[in-house]
Order: structure tokens, then sequence, then C-alpha cells
């Protein structure tokens, strides 16, 4: 196969990737699925996309479709991924996998037996400072690696839907994935601790109080262990979606406040001269030269049109086309995309089951092994 064709469903988060996919070398951008068929048909003509269409069902039943990358809503996911990958469709997803661990386990399952690709879209683990921080670990800057953090905070009053009172590892994806990806780690139990209390208005669409959980992750066949915490509500915080990682030669630190420089600090100088600030370099060379520019800008020029999630996250980092490419790439090469199937379901379960330990007062809460299933 030296050509996939794609078709994205859901057109808010998803009209982003349209324009990178019709550039990519290997890819053919070949139809959109939208269920609101004025919103189909304003991005299928923006966009030049003929093939549109308005029911999931008869998208999956065209033969011409190789792989399809889901971007509607978290309640979905599961369903979408589940038929996708049972009707001979590769399937990337955005974040999270599912809402369950037994739709997590699902998911693994019919990607074994189906033979198809699985990549859920996490942005963070190819965002330009976790690819920064891996180069260092890579050329052994680092040195050993021997603790990781990361956490994600971001104001979510006034968005739609099913948002309103979502627990905050629910959506968790964000910091558990660089923790996990950095060195290929496979989560084996978790604790989390909720803390503080949201609206009652809030608390009563999931039951779930806490404004901030902050969960402890230990690697399986690992010493390394990871912190991680999460708020959505009620807690004043400019949007973070930070990653540390401390090295005995040198540790990274994610900047305090949005657009200033990350903190390297190296072992053994003078204590004043340990901490030095760093630009994070682009990495748009990594990528082929159709969609490097990607890395940099959004797709629409007007900001107004920019979905939310873009704009405030400040782009993801530059991640959007490494994710196309390494999906498209995966495909190509017939090997396991980053992260595969059960890296995806690892990851996930570790938020689900963080907020069900938070809501027993910190219990461990083993994940499944997820390779063995």
């Amino acid at each position: 196969m030296s050509s996939v064709n794609i078709a994205i469903v859901g057109l808010g988060f998803g009209a982003e990737f349209i324009p990178i996919y019709q550039r990519h070398p290997n890819a053919n951008m070949y139809a959109i699925c939208q269920r609101t068929p004025e919103k189909l048909n304003a991005i299928g003509d923006a966009f030049g996309v003929e093939k549109r269409y308005a029911d999931y069902d008869e998208l999956l039943a065209d033969p011409n479709v190789d792989a399809v990358h889901i971007n509607s809503p978290i309640h979905n996911h599961a369903e979408q991924s589940l038929k996708a990958l049972r009707a001979g469709k590769h399937v990337a997803c955005t974040v999270p996998m599912a809402t369950t661990v037994e739709e997590c386990k699902e998911i693994v399952r019919a990607c074994n037996e189906s033979g198809k690709k699985y990549m859920m879209m996490e942005t963070v683990v190819y965002s330009r400072e976790f690819l920064f921080v891996k180069e260092l670990y890579e050329k052994g800057e680092l040195g050993k690696v021997q603790f990781l953090k990361a956490s994600h905070q971001q104001d979510m009053d006034g968005w739609p839907g099913y948002w309103p009172g979502l627990p905050p590892m629910h959506y968790a994806t964000h910091c558990v994935g660089p923790v996990a990806g950095l060195l290929k780690l496979e989560a084996e139990y978790v604790s989390c601790f909720g803390s503080g209390t949201i609206r009652e208005e809030l608390i009563k669409h999931y039951n779930s109080p806490f404004a901030i959980e902050s969960a402890h992750i230990k690697f399986k066949d690992s010493d390394l262990s990871a912190n991680v915490y999460r708020s959505l509500f009620d807690v004043a915080r400019q949007y973070r979606e930070s990653f540390e990682v401390y090295g005995s030669k040198k540790s990274f630190e994610w900047p305090l406040i949005e657009g200033e420089e990350a903190v390297i600090h190296t072992a053994k100088k003078e204590e004043h001269e340990i901490p030095a600030r760093v630009t994070v370099p682009d990495y748009g060379h990594l990528l082929p030269s159709e969609i490097s520019d990607f890395t940099t800008k959004g797709v629409y020029d007007l900001d107004e049109n920019s979905h939310l999630s873009f704009v405030q996250g400040s782009g993801h980092g530059g991640s959007h086309p490494h994710l196309v490419h390494e999906f498209v790439s995966a495909i190509i090469e017939d090997r396991d995309p980053f992260p595969n199937a059960w890296q995806s379901a690892n990851w996930t379960s570790v938020g689900i089951l963080a907020h069900e330990s938070a809501m027993q007062g910190g219990k461990l809460m083993n994940l499944p092994d997820y390779q063995n299933l």
C-alpha cells in the first residue's frame, strides 16, 4: 500500500486535520463524516472534500475507506472505534480511548482479532517539548531517569454537553501519556486522592466532588513511579499541560507561565549555575516537507474559526502533523503505531481507575494486562 484513504469523523476539532492529510504524501483525504448536514457541507466545500457522509454506518460500508480518524464526543469513542475495527478499518481516535476499562479491553481484543491498526491520537507525546526531552533521553544527557511528573489544568466552565462536572482523571491521557511514553513504560497500579470540592450543580452530573485529583502511578518491571494531577473546574490556573522529568545528570521542568522558557537543571555545577532556561526547538524537520509547517500554525487563517482546544493548548505543541504522519506511516509500513492499542488502553485506564481510587480514599487499583488479554 502506497496511499491510505482517510475518512475524518467529527468536524469540530477534526477539521484541523483535513489539510494535513490532504498534503501528506501517503494519504488521500477521501471522506468526511458529520451528522449535521449543514456543517458537513460547509466544511466539505471549504476544504474541497467531495465524499461526504452524515451517517457513520454508511461511511463504514464504503469499501474505499481504509482508515477512520475519529474526533467525536468522548462517549462515542469506544462504540465508533469498535464498529470501525470490525468493519475492517484502521482507527485513529482522539483521546481518551474509552470511558470504562471493559471498553478498553474490548477495543484491544477487536484490534487483535481484526489485524487492523489502532492509535490513540495523544497530542502531548508528539509535542515539541516531549520530543525535546525524548531527544535528551536518547542521547544519554538525562542520565538515569529517576522520576516523572505531569499535569493538565484547564478551566472547562462553559463547555457544552458532557463536560460539566467531568471527573478530572476521566480526561487524564494528556498527563499520563508523557510519563508512560518517554521510556515506553506500562502502568501496573495507581493510587489517587481527591482534593477540594467543586460547585454542587457540577457534582450532580457524575457524582464526582473533587476540584483536583492527584495520582501516583507505579510502572511494571521498573523502579520508576510518576505523579500526575488534573483540574477542570473551580481552580484558578492558566491552561497548562506540563511534563517534567528528573534524571541523575539533567532534569527538565515545564515553565510555570505560558510563553516562558523551560528550565534544564544540570547536576554537579555550582548552585547558581544548576538551572538554565532553554528554548525548546521545533521538530518539523522530522516530518515530510509537505506537512512540516503545520507544527507552527493552525489550519485556519482566522483565529475565530480555530477550535477552542487548539487555541487554549497553544496548538497542542505542534503535534498534529506528527500524529498524522505516525498513523499513516504505521499503516503503510504495516507496524504498530505509537501509542498502539494496548498502550492506549493502559494510559486511558490509569485515569479511569485513578478516579475510582480517589472515590475510595486512595485505594490501590491494579491495571489489566492488556498485552495478554
